[in-house]
Parts: C-alpha cells; sequence; structure tokens
C-alpha cells in the first residue's frame, strides 16, 4: 500500500479568501481564525487575498474572477454564513453557492475550502465559526501541498517520457 502524506506547511503558498458580508459576525469571526491558522501553518501574510461580497450567492463568481485572474493562487477559501428563515431561500443560497464552489474547483483544478456555514440559527453559527475558520486554513493549505505535489510528479513523469523519445529517436 502507497500512502501520501503531505505535511501542513505553507511557507509559499498563496491563498485567497472570499467573505460573504451577509450575517457579517459569522464571516468576521471565521476569517479571523481563519487568518490566525494560515499564520500558524507558515502562509506569509503578504500572499493572502481577502475580498469580501454582498453574501454566500456571490462567493463562487469572486472565486471564479481570482481564479481566472491570478495565476498564482494555490488554493481559496470561501467564509460566511447562511441562517434558516422562514422561506424556501435559505435551500436555494445553501445548495447554489455549495455547487458554484464544488464545480469551480474542478473545472479549475484550485483547491476551495468551503466554510460557508448553513445553521439552523445564529447561536449554532457562533458556535461553529472559529472551528471552520481553522479547519478551512488547514484544509486549503493541505490541498494546495497535494495539487502542487502531484502537479511536480506530472511534470516530472511528462519529462522523463521526453528523455524516452530522445533515446528512441538516437537508436
Amino acid at each position: 500500500m502507497n500512502e501520501i502524506e503531505i505535511p501542513p506547511e505553507g511557507d509559499d503558498l498563496y491563498i485567497a479568501i472570499v467573505v460573504g458580508r451577509f450575517n457579517e459576525y459569522a464571516g468576521r469571526g471565521e476569517l479571523e481564525a481563519c487568518l490566525d491558522e494560515l499564520k500558524k501553518l507558515g502562509v506569509p501574510e503578504d500572499n493572502i487575498t481577502v475580498m469580501r461580497v454582498p453574501g454566500a450567492l456571490e462567493i463562487p463568481m469572486a472565486l471564479s474572477m481570482i481564479a481566472r485572474s491570478s495565476p498564482y493562487v494555490d488554493a481559496m477559501i470561501a467564509l460566511g454564513a447562511v441562517i434558516r428563515g422562514e422561506t424556501y431561500h435559505f435551500e436555494i443560497v445553501s445548495n447554489e453557492s455549495a455547487r458554484g464552489i464544488m464545480d469551480l474547483q474542478l473545472k479549475t483544478g484550485i483547491p476551495i475550502a468551503n466554510g460557508i456555514l448553513t445553521c439552523e440559527t445564529d447561536e449554532q453559527a457562533v458556535e461553529r465559526l472559529e472551528i471552520k475558520g481553522r479547519d478551512c486554513a488547514r484544509c486549503a493549505v493541505e490541498m494546495a501541498n497535494y495539487s502542487l505535489a502531484f502537479q511536480a510528479l506530472r511534470e516530472e513523469q511528462e519529462g522523463d517520457d521526453d528523455d524516452d523519445d530522445d533515446d528512441d529517436e538516437e537508436r
């Protein structure tokens, strides 16, 4: 059995964070915890970009803008909160923001840690925001390192393939 392990080090990583302003207390609390954890993981402050948007439905578009415009982003983080109200809107916002984030990371190959809380009450959000902010920081660093490791492996294998072709031509 081969097991792949990546050390949780963020020294050379570039991380983008998009925070929804709706339910601002939650996004702010998650962001503080996330930034603190990224610092502990060694991500330099200058390598972190934070963008604030109106709410959860705008987060996938903002992440997409960052992915298209920044060749250096290694991972992204989505932070915010959707609190259930009395209408079906909760399900739409929760489901569509999650779908947009998942679709984007699969399309771009850039890992995205989804920290958009979906809670029944404000109290539930307050209980979870610090843990989720820290979890997202660790997830982004780990998945960015996996992505970079597999990219290096691919490049190495392609280099080996090129060397094999040269050997065939010389024979």
